[in-house]
């Protein structure tokens, strides 16, 4: 089995549950909540150069996972990125690139960042710094709080601004399908298929795979995912977003036409499907807080397992 390079990815949007919801006895779904099995990262760099199609770029592996200067393959691509988001500050305030990459797209276990409102950034980094959004995978302390609260609000305003400027990133192929790759967690809480593995039913689940994982690993923003959905999802997830089916609100009342947001609400057009999961399972379940999350509460409040899945994978499948 290929080793794939590991480093701790963070998220500014990718709070898992576990310990605040936890306590009332929630069990977040596995598919949703990806965390990483021990044993899959490459071993030390033997300081070998590794280059990508299409750049000129040439890099170690621990140049790549650098958490102060992390891999930018195609610096022509985007505007200049300010120094927090190229390079962040040592100790704590690591680049933002490197989970969420130069344009912004993030990989599943963290977030898709690009075209978000600025200030809508702000406010969730402000949430991470007084507590109204905790991530505690496996009693971990939770990277985003610790940068959050490290941070400068000259630096989270560059950032946001960065993110802001940046175009939807269109990351995510959206897949109905009855069967989906036998997959395994790998090093950064990333989700792969097994090599020469077979295949497995879905079930009731998102399994979301980067279309090339050496590429993903490699943090190429030339790289996108594929995220498969049970067959019959992205229309029960378009009837229920559209009418509310009884339980909840019309999506695109406060999320606009197409889900592409409206002011500073934020789109949810094809942006992954696991994320927009977690996030209504930690707003439904207490560990996102805060006003602006008290405003979708009782949207979820009455939304099954079920629900959110559908609900996510018809979001995702919008073109952004």
């Amino acid at each position: 089995m290929n080793r794939f390079i590991g480093a701790a990815l963070c998220g500014l949007f990718s709070v898992t549950a576990f310990e605040a919801i936890g306590a009332e006895g929630f069990v977040p779904p596995e598919w949703a909540y990806p965390f990483s099995v021990p044993g899959q990262a490459r071993g030390p760099d033997d300081g070998s150069i590794i280059s990508v199609e299409g750049s000129d770029v040439e890099l170690t592996q621990t140049q790549i996972n650098n958490r102060f200067g992390p891999a930018d393959w195609y610096p022509n691509e985007h505007p200049l990125m300010p120094e927090v988001v190229a390079h962040g500050r040592e100790p704590q305030v690591w680049a933002c690139a490197l989970c969420h990459l130069p344009n912004g797209a993030g990989h599943p276990e963290s977030a898709n960042v690009a075209a978000l409102p600025a200030n809508y950034i702000v406010r969730q980094m402000q949430d991470f710094a007084n507590g109204n959004r905790v991530s505690a995978p496996e009693g971990s302390p939770g990277i985003m709080v610790a940068i959050a609260k490290a941070a400068t609000a000259e630096e989270i305003r560059a950032a946001a601004g960065y993110f802001a400027s940046l175009p939807p990133a269109n990351w995510n192929h959206i897949v109905e399908a009855d069967m989906v790759p036998e997959t395994f967690m790998g090093a950064g809480n990333m989700r792969h298929p097994v090599p020469g593995g077979g295949m497995e039913p879905i079930g009731m689940r998102i399994i979301e795979l980067p279309t090339n994982s050496e590429h993903a690993e490699l943090r190429d923003t030339h790289s996108p995912f594929m995220a498969h959905v049970p067959p019959g999802t992205i229309a029960k997830g378009q009837a229920l977003a559209t009418t509310g089916g009884g339980k909840t609100i019309q999506c695109a009342i406060c999320h606009g036409e197409g889900l592409k947001g409206l002011g500073e609400v934020p789109s949810l057009a094809g942006r992954s499907p696991i994320y927009m999961a977690r996030q209504l399972f930690d707003i439904k379940h207490g560990a996102r807080k805060g006003p602006n999350a008290a405003l979708m509460q009782s949207v979820v409040a009455n939304l099954d397992d079920e629900d959110i899945l559908n609900l996510s994978a018809y979001a995702a499948s919008l073109t952004p």
